[in-house]
């Protein structure tokens, strides 16, 4: 299993094209679990993305597949990688 929790900054008035191109991009990648975009409560600005993979390798090969990768990237204005993790137990019981 491998974990990643992002921190994504994006330019003013992107906030909504960029969680409907994550939303997108996100749906049916194979070995990821799960995929939890959220809006960041001090900024307006910001999103937090939690992924959960089968492997390293899943998460890496995943960059590739995006057909938007390159429009989300236009879009944000920085992006920061704040943790890898390796998940142990959880509950998803939202879509």
């Amino acid at each position: 299993m491998y974990g990643l929790i992002a921190k994504l900054t994006f330019h003013p008035g992107k906030r909504e094209e960029v969680i409907a191109l994550l939303s997108e991009s996100s749906r049916h990648l194979p070995g990821c679990f799960s995929y939890i975009i959220a809006d960041d409560v001090g900024n307006g600005n910001t999103l937090w993305v939690t992924e959960v993979w089968e492997s390293k390798t899943s998460h890496d090969a995943s960059l590739t597949l995006r057909s938007v990768h390159s429009r989300v990237q236009a879009l944000i204005a920085s992006s920061e990688k704040i943790a890898e993790t390796i998940p142990v137990a959880g509950l998803q019981t939202f879509s």
